[in-house]
């Protein structure tokens, strides 16, 4: 990646159990790899249930249109009332990044 992206930063503590987490949780990545604008995704959860996804943008627009899309609306109020105990969203310009990869 380039800089002058944004990151959405996405911190949750998920509820007891699946209801169907795991199967909306695949389908809204595979969604928002067709967004116009979508850069890609890191995501990670520890074992107390606290996880931290970060998903990166073209601009701010692409970030509302993905906030705006109906399926994903849906999605998110379902987290809300089923999955999530607490959530917190950021949204962040990166205006540089470094990257290190050990060569083997």
């Amino acid at each position: 990646m380039s800089a002058h992206y944004y990151a959405v930063i996405f911190t949750s503590l998920r509820t007891e159990g699946d209801q169907g987490y795991a199967e909306a949780a695949e389908r809204m990545l595979a969604l928002a790899r067709e967004q116009p604008g979508f850069l890609g995704v890191e995501s990670a959860r520890g074992e107390d249930g606290l996880g931290i996804t970060v998903s990166y943008w073209s601009s701010e627009a692409a970030i509302l249109a993905w906030k705006q899309h109906p399926e994903h609306s849906a999605i998110r109020e379902r987290g809300r009332s089923t999955w999530y105990a607490h959530c917190h969203t950021r949204v962040c310009k990166v205006e540089r990044d470094y990257a290190f990869r050990r060569q083997t």
